[in-house]
């Protein structure tokens, strides 16, 4: 997932941009220069930057909440709500936080949506792999298949007036697909609550962002990327204004045996990388939990049937770029993308 500011805010192209309401009586300053923090959390490079002056104790809040859901939905750190669910699969229900709940029921409604494609039970095979890790391996193929039972998102029972998670025996959750989406909503909620209105979200590739640009009252302008470079390389940019941008794609975690290149993200049915034409997808929505799930299931779809998919929803709009360096654009976005690098050329697509 993918995103860097043109101000080089680690993770996606954006321009700082012009003033939106505050919803407190008395609107914050907004300035050209913000407040910007930036630590390694969540496995990724965690930066924040806020465009109003004297938000130094918001700033430490949000670090510190960022940290806070870190210990609970860790699949590996010993004590998390996650681990706890995974070491009691098969034995018992676990109580758990109330915000875990709430993650794990936003990414239920998304396996439903998708009709299984994106499933936090994937740790069943993704465990096998590690891809991203030291321990990254390629399973054989017995392993695999004897994995594969036991992902199923149907098979995760919420008990929300007990406030606890239970799984069947076997089953590992793994809520990396999804957990950066909801905390980076959560980062957002508490910036408005304190009054601020103009700010760049940024966990590593999940970008939400406030208001519009100090800069350019059109919004900020949010550079997608070039899923063959490193991050920062561009293949265009959109204008953006209160919004999330969260990218999927196969040039970051992966791992090469024997000349082949397996990526990190696993096809639930087949419990191997999928393969398809889409080497990235971009996704623009409202709610950074929706883009992070949504991103998945549009690269599992493949390019016909993710346009198609992603046409059909209200708010959100993509970007798909296919191995042959083709970017083929949702219906909302024919007329915002603008193309700017050469090696790529932009698909006019036929849908229906």
């Amino acid at each position: 997932m993918v995103w860097w500011c043109f101000l080089l805010l680690g993770l996606a192209l954006i321009l700082p941009a012009c003033q939106p309401q505050a919803s407190h009586s008395e609107s914050l300053t907004i300035v050209k220069k913000p407040l910007t923090r930036s630590e390694n959390l969540l496995h990724t490079v965690v930066q924040l930057s806020i465009y109003h002056d004297g938000q130094e104790e918001v700033m430490e809040e949000a670090i510190a909440y960022v940290k806070e859901m870190e210990a609970l939905l860790s699949t590996n750190l010993e004590g998390s709500d996650i681990y706890r669910i995974n070491q009691a699969a098969g034995k018992e229900a676990v109580s758990v936080d109330p915000r875990t709940i709430d993650v794990i029921k936003e990414a239920l409604a998304v396996s439903q949506l998708s009709q299984g494609r994106f499933d936090i039970s994937i740790g069943a095979v993704s465990n096998l792999w590690k891809i991203g890790s030291e321990d990254a391996r390629k399973p054989s193929d017995t392993e695999i298949q004897a994995a594969l039972p036991f992902i199923n998102y149907q098979d995760i029972t919420l008990d929300e007036a007990k406030q606890t998670v239970a799984i069947k025996a076997g089953m590992t959750l793994e809520l990396g697909a999804i957990s950066k989406g909801y905390i980076a909503d959560k980062l957002q909620e508490l910036f408005a609550s304190k009054g601020i209105t103009t700010a760049i979200i940024n966990l590593g590739g999940n970008v939400v962002v406030m208001g519009t640009s100090p800069t350019n009252e059109e919004g900020w302008n949010v550079g997608v990327q070039d899923p063959d470079e490193v991050r920062g390389t561009t293949v265009g940019s959109v204008r953006v204004t209160d919004g999330s941008i969260v990218t999927s794609g196969i040039y970051e975690r992966y791992l090469e045996v024997d000349g082949v290149r397996y990526h990190h993200i696993l096809d639930p049915s087949t419990g191997y990388p999928v393969e398809n034409s889409i080497s990235g997808v971009t996704v623009f929505s409202k709610t950074s939990v929706q883009g992070d799930g949504l991103s998945t299931t549009l690269f599992l779809l493949g390019l016909e049937d993710g346009l198609a998919f992603v046409n059909q929803l209200d708010g959100v709009e993509a970007v798909f770029i296919d191995k042959d360096a083709g970017v083929h654009l949702s219906d909302g976005l024919k007329d915002r993308f603008e193309l700017s690098n050469e090696e790529y050329h932009l698909v006019e697509n036929q849908t229906e």
